[in-house]
Protein backbone atom coordinates (compact mmCIF):
# COMPACT_ATOMS: atom_id res chain seq x y z
CA UNK A 1 0.00 0.00 0.00
CA UNK A 2 1.60 3.33 -1.14
CA UNK A 3 1.71 5.90 1.95
CA UNK A 4 2.46 9.59 0.50
CA UNK A 5 3.40 12.43 3.10
CA UNK A 6 4.19 16.17 1.48
CA UNK A 7 7.11 17.44 3.74
CA UNK A 8 7.38 21.15 1.42
CA UNK A 9 5.77 22.33 -1.40
CA UNK A 10 5.94 25.48 -3.55
CA UNK A 11 8.00 28.28 -4.97
CA UNK A 12 10.28 27.65 -1.60
CA UNK A 13 10.78 24.48 -1.87
CA UNK A 14 9.70 20.76 -2.82
CA UNK A 15 9.70 17.70 -0.80
CA UNK A 16 7.61 14.27 -0.74
CA UNK A 17 8.05 11.01 1.02
CA UNK A 18 6.30 8.13 -0.77
CA UNK A 19 6.80 4.41 0.41
CA UNK A 20 5.12 0.89 -0.39
CA UNK A 21 5.85 -0.15 3.07
CA UNK A 22 9.16 -1.82 1.89
CA UNK A 23 11.20 0.93 0.88
CA UNK A 24 10.68 4.49 1.48
CA UNK A 25 11.46 6.88 -1.08
CA UNK A 26 12.04 11.02 -1.16
CA UNK A 27 10.48 12.69 -4.73
CA UNK A 28 13.11 16.13 -4.65
CA UNK A 29 15.06 17.75 -1.92
CA UNK A 30 14.19 21.57 -2.03
CA UNK A 31 14.62 22.11 1.40
CA UNK A 32 17.34 21.11 3.57
CA UNK A 33 18.22 17.73 4.89
CA UNK A 34 17.52 19.52 8.61
CA UNK A 35 14.26 19.75 7.99
CA UNK A 36 12.97 16.69 6.03
CA UNK A 37 14.99 14.58 9.53
CA UNK A 38 12.44 16.91 11.48
CA UNK A 39 9.56 16.39 9.26
CA UNK A 40 9.82 12.13 9.60
CA UNK A 41 10.75 12.52 13.37
CA UNK A 42 14.43 12.09 12.68
CA UNK A 43 13.17 8.59 10.90
CA UNK A 44 15.42 8.87 7.39
CA UNK A 45 18.29 6.06 7.77
CA UNK A 46 16.27 3.74 5.41
CA UNK A 47 15.35 5.65 2.89
CA UNK A 48 16.86 4.18 -0.36
CA UNK A 49 16.82 6.84 -2.70
CA UNK A 50 15.94 10.24 -3.65
CA UNK A 51 14.33 10.95 -7.50
CA UNK A 52 15.08 14.68 -8.58
CA UNK A 53 13.07 16.01 -11.35
CA UNK A 54 15.24 19.22 -12.60
CA UNK A 55 17.98 21.57 -11.07
CA UNK A 56 16.11 24.40 -9.73
CA UNK A 57 16.98 24.94 -6.33
CA UNK A 58 13.59 24.75 -5.02
CA UNK A 59 13.99 20.84 -6.09
CA UNK A 60 17.60 20.11 -5.46
CA UNK A 61 18.42 22.56 -2.80
CA UNK A 62 19.21 19.99 0.00
CA UNK A 63 21.23 17.59 -2.65
CA UNK A 64 24.90 17.96 -0.35
CA UNK A 65 23.36 16.76 3.12
CA UNK A 66 21.23 13.95 1.62
CA UNK A 67 24.69 12.77 -0.65
CA UNK A 68 26.39 12.89 2.82
CA UNK A 69 23.97 10.84 4.62
CA UNK A 70 24.78 7.83 1.61
CA UNK A 71 21.56 7.99 -0.18
CA UNK A 72 21.39 7.66 -3.62
CA UNK A 73 20.07 10.77 -5.51
CA UNK A 74 18.07 10.17 -9.17
CA UNK A 75 18.43 12.42 -12.15
CA UNK A 76 18.91 13.06 -15.61
CA UNK A 77 22.19 13.82 -16.98
CA UNK A 78 21.14 17.20 -18.02
CA UNK A 79 19.87 17.79 -14.65
CA UNK A 80 23.42 16.45 -13.06
CA UNK A 81 25.75 18.55 -15.69
CA UNK A 82 23.48 21.76 -14.26
CA UNK A 83 24.00 20.99 -10.66
CA UNK A 84 27.66 20.36 -11.36
CA UNK A 85 28.13 17.76 -8.19
CA UNK A 86 30.75 15.17 -8.75
CA UNK A 87 29.60 12.46 -6.14
CA UNK A 88 29.49 8.36 -6.75
CA UNK A 89 26.13 8.68 -5.12
CA UNK A 90 24.62 10.52 -8.12
CA UNK A 91 23.36 7.93 -10.74
CA UNK A 92 22.07 9.42 -14.02
CA UNK A 93 19.02 8.23 -15.70
CA UNK A 94 17.23 7.99 -19.00
CA UNK A 95 13.85 9.01 -20.44
CA UNK A 96 11.58 5.80 -20.87
CA UNK A 97 14.47 3.40 -19.51
CA UNK A 98 13.22 1.62 -16.31
CA UNK A 99 15.17 1.32 -13.06
CA UNK A 100 14.92 -0.11 -9.98
CA UNK A 101 15.05 1.18 -6.48
CA UNK A 102 14.11 -1.89 -4.31
CA UNK A 103 10.75 -2.78 -4.34
CA UNK A 104 9.92 0.36 -6.88
CA UNK A 105 10.13 -0.31 -10.92
CA UNK A 106 10.86 3.21 -11.82
CA UNK A 107 10.39 4.84 -14.95
CA UNK A 108 11.79 8.51 -15.86
CA UNK A 109 9.82 10.44 -18.71
CA UNK A 110 9.98 14.05 -20.30
CA UNK A 111 8.52 16.89 -19.33
CA UNK A 112 8.17 20.61 -20.91
CA UNK A 113 10.04 23.06 -18.22
CA UNK A 114 12.74 25.96 -18.71
CA UNK A 115 15.51 23.87 -17.61
CA UNK A 116 18.06 20.95 -18.67
CA UNK A 117 16.38 17.73 -19.28
CA UNK A 118 13.79 17.57 -16.73
CA UNK A 119 12.07 14.41 -16.23
CA UNK A 120 8.94 13.08 -14.58
CA UNK A 121 8.09 9.30 -12.99
CA UNK A 122 6.31 6.56 -12.76
CA UNK A 123 6.75 4.63 -10.00
CA UNK A 124 5.03 0.61 -9.74
CA UNK A 125 5.31 -1.25 -6.38
CA UNK A 126 5.70 -5.24 -6.22
CA UNK A 127 1.51 -5.46 -5.74
CA UNK A 128 1.98 -3.30 -9.19
CA UNK A 129 0.08 -0.06 -7.74
CA UNK A 130 1.39 2.71 -9.91
CA UNK A 131 1.89 6.20 -8.54
CA UNK A 132 2.52 9.31 -11.01
CA UNK A 133 5.05 12.47 -10.04
CA UNK A 134 5.00 14.91 -12.56
CA UNK A 135 5.91 18.64 -11.32
CA UNK A 136 7.11 21.54 -12.91
CA UNK A 137 6.13 20.80 -16.89
CA UNK A 138 3.58 22.80 -19.07
CA UNK A 139 2.51 19.38 -20.61
CA UNK A 140 2.43 15.78 -20.49
CA UNK A 141 2.55 14.25 -23.69
CA UNK A 142 2.48 10.71 -22.31
CA UNK A 143 -1.13 8.46 -21.36
CA UNK A 144 -0.49 6.31 -18.50
CA UNK A 145 -2.84 3.09 -17.99
CA UNK A 146 -3.74 1.87 -14.32
CA UNK A 147 -2.65 4.28 -12.27
CA UNK A 148 -3.49 4.17 -8.31
CA UNK A 149 -2.14 7.62 -7.15
CA UNK A 150 -1.27 10.77 -8.97
CA UNK A 151 1.04 13.47 -7.68
CA UNK A 152 0.66 16.42 -9.83
CA UNK A 153 1.73 19.91 -10.13
CA UNK A 154 -1.77 22.44 -10.38
CA UNK A 155 0.43 25.72 -10.21
CA UNK A 156 -1.89 28.31 -11.50
CA UNK A 157 -5.34 28.79 -12.73
CA UNK A 158 -5.53 30.61 -16.38
CA UNK A 159 -8.51 32.75 -14.95
CA UNK A 160 -6.88 33.91 -11.52
CA UNK A 161 -3.74 34.80 -13.62
CA UNK A 162 -5.77 36.71 -16.43
CA UNK A 163 -7.19 38.52 -13.43
CA UNK A 164 -4.08 39.14 -10.88
CA UNK A 165 -2.36 40.49 -14.60
CA UNK A 166 -5.06 43.30 -15.22
CA UNK A 167 -5.49 44.36 -11.51
CA UNK A 168 -1.38 44.80 -11.98
CA UNK A 169 -0.84 42.39 -8.66
CA UNK A 170 1.09 40.40 -11.39
CA UNK A 171 3.74 41.75 -14.50
CA UNK A 172 2.57 40.70 -17.91
CA UNK A 173 6.06 39.21 -18.41
CA UNK A 174 5.22 36.68 -16.03
CA UNK A 175 2.25 34.91 -17.98
CA UNK A 176 4.68 33.92 -21.38
CA UNK A 177 6.96 31.85 -18.38
CA UNK A 178 4.20 30.60 -16.62
CA UNK A 179 2.25 29.13 -19.58
CA UNK A 180 5.77 27.39 -21.17
CA UNK A 181 6.59 26.05 -17.75
CA UNK A 182 4.39 25.18 -15.35
CA UNK A 183 1.18 23.14 -15.21
CA UNK A 184 -2.33 25.08 -15.47
CA UNK A 185 -5.40 24.17 -13.46
CA UNK A 186 -6.87 23.96 -17.04
CA UNK A 187 -4.35 21.52 -18.36
CA UNK A 188 -4.34 19.05 -15.49
CA UNK A 189 -7.82 19.00 -15.85
CA UNK A 190 -7.54 17.82 -19.92
CA UNK A 191 -4.27 15.34 -18.69
CA UNK A 192 -6.40 13.63 -16.12
CA UNK A 193 -9.78 13.73 -19.08
CA UNK A 194 -6.66 11.85 -21.06
CA UNK A 195 -5.83 9.44 -19.04
CA UNK A 196 -7.82 6.06 -17.51
CA UNK A 197 -8.65 7.13 -13.45
CA UNK A 198 -10.47 3.88 -12.96
CA UNK A 199 -7.94 2.53 -10.36
CA UNK A 200 -6.86 5.84 -9.33
CA UNK A 201 -7.22 6.34 -4.70
CA UNK A 202 -6.02 9.43 -4.38
CA UNK A 203 -4.73 12.58 -6.47
CA UNK A 204 -2.58 15.24 -4.96
CA UNK A 205 -2.41 18.76 -6.43
CA UNK A 206 0.97 20.32 -5.74
CA UNK A 207 3.11 23.40 -6.50
CA UNK A 208 0.39 25.89 -6.46
CA UNK A 209 1.81 29.58 -7.04
CA UNK A 210 1.08 31.80 -4.13
CA UNK A 211 -0.67 33.84 -5.79
CA UNK A 212 -2.45 32.68 -8.87
CA UNK A 213 -3.84 29.84 -7.27
CA UNK A 214 -7.16 29.01 -4.92
CA UNK A 215 -6.37 25.85 -2.90
CA UNK A 216 -9.83 25.40 -1.84
CA UNK A 217 -10.96 25.68 -5.65
CA UNK A 218 -8.62 23.65 -7.18
CA UNK A 219 -9.48 20.88 -5.27
CA UNK A 220 -13.76 21.20 -5.52
CA UNK A 221 -13.01 21.15 -9.13
CA UNK A 222 -10.76 18.11 -9.28
CA UNK A 223 -12.69 16.57 -6.71
CA UNK A 224 -15.86 17.52 -9.42
CA UNK A 225 -14.26 16.46 -12.18
CA UNK A 226 -13.02 12.65 -11.24
CA UNK A 227 -14.80 11.72 -8.18
CA UNK A 228 -11.67 10.99 -6.59
CA UNK A 229 -10.23 11.78 -2.76
CA UNK A 230 -7.91 14.79 -3.78
CA UNK A 231 -5.50 16.36 -1.59
CA UNK A 232 -3.74 19.53 -1.71
CA UNK A 233 -0.82 19.59 0.98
Amino acid sequence: MIEIKALATGSKGNCYYVTDGQTPLLLEVGIPFKDIRKRLNFRTSDIQGVLITHEHQDHCKGINDVLKAGINVYMSAGTAGAIDIKHHRIKTVEAKKQFTIGSWTILPFDVQHDSSEPIGYLLMNQQREKLLFATDTYYIRYRFPGLTHIMVECNYSLAILNENIAAGRVPRVMKKRLIRSHFSLENVKDFLRANDLSKVQEIWLLHLSDNNSDAQLFKQEIMELTGKMVFVP
